[in-house]
């Protein structure tokens, strides 16, 4: 069985179980050999967050009480690694691959920035999502998330596992 690695939104369900108590009832069931890892990339998006948050709101959301929170629930931090940029790379480049209209390709065209030809919609791509995407093929993690990642699945293929501890069974 492998270890996982929860992205931001899973953590933040964790952390406010009445908003989604399925994840530590999931959580509570794995077997004590199981690792839980976070990736400095969700510390990021965390730390953005607080940063843009009001007084008032930091207040009430008590940002010490979550970093205590995650702390405690994990020592496992993912950091950024050479095998992790290589990963997110090959990603990247299947996805420009797969989903750019030929006559769009062009350097320093970023993920979220692809339009799906059929729809002329955006593909709903993430940067980070890619970079979190990258660190748990890297390492051979199950990626726990409540994003679809539609499209970061599909040009990742077998190398990605995904599970999401939030949908009812």
């Amino acid at each position: 069985m492998r270890d996982y690695l929860l992205d931001t939104s899973v953590w933040s369900n964790w952390y406010n179980p009445e908003k989604n108590s399925d994840i530590s009832q999931h959580i509570q069931q794995l077997p004590k050999t199981i690792k839980l890892h976070i990736s400095v990339i969700t510390i990021g998006e965390f730390n953005f967050g607080f940063n843009v948050m009001t007084q008032k709101e930091q207040t009430v959301f008590n940002i010490d009480s979550f970093r205590k929170f995650v702390s405690n629930k994990t020592p496992n931090l993912v950091p950024v690694d050479k095998h992790t940029a290589d990963t997110y790379g090959r990603l990247r480049a299947r996805l420009f691959e797969k989903y750019t209209p030929n006559n769009k390709k062009r350097k320093g065209l970023r993920p979220e920035q692809l339009i799906d030809p059929v729809t002329s919609l955006e593909l709903g791509i993430q940067e980070n999502d890619l970079w979190i995407a990258a660190q748990a093929i890297s390492r051979n993690l199950t990626l726990v998330t409540n994003d679809k990642l539609k499209r970061i699945s599909e040009v990742a293929g077998d190398e990605l596992h995904i599970e999401n501890w939030s949908q009812r069974k």
